[in-house]
């Protein structure tokens, strides 16, 4: 019993400790060795300049490839041009083209007999003259012609030709020997991968072209930073004079640096930045009021909890902070700092002793 009030009275002693400052004379800190220092702002992320690629965001970039096989007439714009969408790029005469539009006009052709002929079966067997066996038949048929020439448009779609260019096109006025390929969105021809004269095969890359306003800009940073940063917090890059925002934090590591990636968005300046540049950005992450950079050497330890003291006039008031990180000799932590307060970093055992209560009657 008299134990269990002993360990009792030891918990209110100590709780009562915590609450109270601790007296101490300037003498005295210094006897005791104690040194006092400022508090800092976080610096994990807002002072220092990351590693980061330009690249040209998902959507606005396009390869234009070639739809057939063929030879290269004409290329209309070089590497470095601005184009809007639907001007002309290239032209390529393509044999395998003119094979595609043969068996379409011939699949046309098809239909439209078949169409008379599933007409006249269907007054026929209206008047009771055929069986509808033979009109289901012709009906069968005609499903299938225009299933074939369906496919037949489609594989001229594939091939590079518009709507209304196979519209136009029936067996009087012949068929096109060459495709106009155009910009599929406007933007700048950033590689041009091919030369007038040139037999190209179907699919081979022909013309890279990209938006290039906004950019994205992939950053490396710190992965202990990860607590700090928000999408939506601005992002600079100095010596250009561009900035944006994050609009993403990626929750993947970097095995070779162990550096997490972020994605910013570069809206302002981006006419000064190229794809596949490489830079340094400044994350801002704002006020950051609740957050400190401190030397861990004034942390004094309790259980799970930490404290430091803060330097008053009288001595030093005993604050509980939040640990958030911790590298070298430096920690960050999350407290009720106003922001010019002074810490005892040296001398922290003699000071958490009288602040305990230990050695006195």
């Amino acid at each position: 019993m008299k134990f269990v009030i002993l360990i009792m009275m030891q918990c209110v002693y100590l709780v009562n400790a915590q609450a109270a400052d601790v007296v101490m004379s300037q003498a005295q800190q210094q006897n005791l060795g104690v040194i006092v220092s400022p508090v800092g702002k976080n610096t994990l992320l807002s002072s220092r300049r990351f590693p980061a690629e330009v690249r040209v965001a998902i959507g606005q970039e396009r390869v234009v490839s070639a739809p057939q096989s063929g030879l290269i007439d004409h290329l209309y714009v070089a590497a470095g041009q601005e184009v809007k969408q639907g001007q002309a790029l290239a032209h390529i005469s393509s044999a395998d083209l003119l094979a595609l539009q043969r068996d379409y006009l011939q699949a046309l052709t098809q239909k439209k007999l078949s169409q008379k002929s599933l007409t006249r079966d269907a007054e026929l067997f209206k008047e009771g003259i055929i069986s509808q066996r033979r009109f289901l038949e012709t009906e069968s048929a005609h499903e299938e012609l225009s299933a074939a020439l369906a496919q037949r448009k489609q594989m001229l779609g594939l091939a590079g030709m518009s709507d209304t260019a196979i519209a136009k096109m029936n067996p009087v006025t012949g068929m096109n020997s060459g495709i106009t390929l155009t910009a599929p969105i406007a933007g700048q021809v950033l590689e041009q991968m091919v030369t007038a004269g040139q037999r190209v095969d179907m699919a081979m890359p022909l013309y890279r072209i990209a938006k290039l306003n906004p950019l994205w800009l992939e950053i490396h940073a710190p992965l202990e930073g990860l607590p700090f940063v928000k999408v939506g917090m601005p992002v600079r890059i100095p010596k250009l004079q561009a900035s944006g925002k994050l609009i993403a934090v990626i929750r993947n590591v970097n095995k070779a640096d162990q550096t997490m990636h972020l994605r910013a968005q570069i809206t302002e300046g981006a006419e000064s930045l190229f794809p596949g540049q490489m830079v340094e950005a400044e994350i801002s992450l704002g006020p950051q009021k609740s957050s400190f950079s401190i030397a861990k050497s004034a942390l004094a330890r309790q259980g799970n909890e930490a404290v430091v003291f803060v330097q008053t006039k009288t001595g030093f008031h005993p604050l509980k902070v939040k640990v958030i990180f911790e590298q070298g000799d430096e920690a960050i932590v999350n407290a009720e700092f106003k922001g010019d307060e002074r810490i005892a970093v040296s001398g922290i055992s003699a000071i958490k002793g009288t602040w305990l209560g230990l050695g006195a009657e």
